[in-house]
């Protein structure tokens, strides 16, 4: 996978970003010591994927800017992200956790509560799609972060119930299990579906193509972590 940030600047975000609290620092322990089965698949996987405390300072952050009050995640894991989320929003926010792991989605109850941030969290056992019909907008922050060949999927289904000034954030558009990296560049520079992808390449070029075309929202990349894209709704 190619190197997105070299170490020292990596550190550098981490020392400057929003300092982690004790329950963050064991959530970072806890993915290092329990990755999840399907990483057995890639060589080059080995801890529970999160989004990593310098794009966790963006997510706070982001929360803040935007003055969230809603937030809905598509994937959420043990709840990593959700916490830093958490974090951002005021004492009457809500964020909406999904995640088909039971396991996973009771260990995020477990951290956001001795986080003290338990009470803006919603719990939601199963599919992100399915639980998006049972909330109506509009929402400040979505979050995708599951099946990268779902992220247009899941843009299009969330996009009517974005606010206005809200954003997107995807996360895992440069780096990822299976994610080409020079495919995607290439079929971003012309303009075309890269040829042989795998399917979590040509879902983030389905999802970038579509979500950048789109008039009302504007893009911009950020490269921590595993790669981040912001997409603020400006207008229809």
């Amino acid at each position: 996978m190619i190197e997105i940030l070299p170490d020292h600047s990596d550190r550098f975000a981490r020392l400057v970003g929003p300092e982690a609290d004790e329950v963050l620092e064991a959530m970072d322990e806890f993915g290092k010591e329990n990755p999840p089965d399907w990483v057995e698949r890639f060589p080059e996987t080995d801890e529970f994927p999160t989004v990593g405390p310098a794009v966790g300072g963006w997510l706070q952050m982001l929360a803040g800017l935007t003055d969230a009050q809603r937030i809905f995640e598509f994937g959420s894991g043990f709840g990593y992200s959700a916490y830093w989320f958490a974090r951002g929003l005021p004492s009457d926010g809500e964020i909406i956790l999904t995640e088909v792991d039971e396991d996973e989605l009771a260990m995020a109850r477990e951290f956001l509560d001795r986080g003290g941030v338990d009470a803006v969290a919603r719990y939601e056992l199963g599919d992100a799609f399915e639980t998006l019909k049972q909330y109506d907008g509009p929402f400040d922050i979505v979050l995708l972060d599951h099946e990268n060949d779902r992220y247009r999927e899941a843009f299009e289904s969330v996009r009517g119930k974005l606010a206005d000034g809200g954003i997107v954030i995807a996360e895992n558009v440069m780096q990822a299990p299976s994610l080409e990296f020079d495919k995607l560049l290439s079929g971003l520079s012309n303009g075309d579906r890269p040829a042989g992808a795998t399917e979590h390449t040509a879902g983030i070029f389905e999802y970038l193509d579509v979500v950048r075309e789109d008039p009302a929202f504007e893009t911009t990349a950020l490269p921590l972590g595993g790669g981040i894209t912001v997409s603020r709704k400006t207008n229809e």
